[in-house]
């Protein structure tokens, strides 16, 4: 299986050595002509606005949209989360992104670089074992539409209990950053998708 991660920002070595240590093979996506046969794709975390922009200024926006469409397995962590969230709170007016699925999200949810943390996580699909997760600058789901599977949750500040890993279909996105720890077993989810 070829795997993109597009390569415009962020964690991409990481993510690349998480999908080849699953015996898959990592491509970097930065130009149209990148999306050029594979079979699924990761964006990553960096900077929502930023990779919002990038997106244009490559020419990868319309293409990336297409393939969404026409059923492409994507992840996006973190930014990623935000660029597939169907609404965006707290963005830019000129920011967009894919729009692919049925969540709200805010940006900087958890509050700013100074309230990013770790947590152990249950994940629903990658056994009992807790996930170290980590989350930096995260983003905050905040709705979640029926087609939507919530496959972790945290407790924010308030008590509250906020989806962080979401799937619908062929779509999953995390609010935390999988690629930063040695357990690979969200891409391993994530790759193992139903067709």
């Amino acid at each position: 299986m070829k795997v993109g991660v597009l390569a415009l920002q962020g964690d991409v070595r990481e993510h690349a050595a998480a999908i080849a240590e699953l015996g898959s093979e990592p491509s970097e996506v930065r130009r149209p002509e990148h999306l050029a046969g594979i079979d699924a794709l990761v964006l990553p975390g960096g900077e929502s606005t930023t990779l919002s922009m990038l997106l244009d200024s490559s020419g990868l926006r319309a293409p990336i949209e297409e393939r969404i469409a026409d059923g492409l397995p994507v992840m996006g962590t973190c930014a990623g989360m935000i660029l597939l969230a169907s609404e965006v709170i707290g963005g830019r007016h000129d920011q967009r992104g894919f729009g692919a699925m049925d969540i709200t999200v805010r940006r900087n949810g958890f509050g700013r670089q100074a309230q990013s943390f770790e947590c152990d996580l249950a994940v629903e699909g990658i056994g009992e074992r807790t996930l170290r997760a980590v989350f930096i600058r995260a983003p905050v789901v905040e709705r979640v539409g029926a087609a939507v599977e919530v496959l972790a949750r945290v407790t924010d500040g308030e008590g509250a209990s906020v989806p962080v890993l979401c799937r619908q279909g062929r779509l999953m996105a995390t609010a935390f950053h999988p690629e930063l720890s040695a357990d690979n077993r969200v891409h391993a989810l994530f790759l193992s998708a139903p067709e």
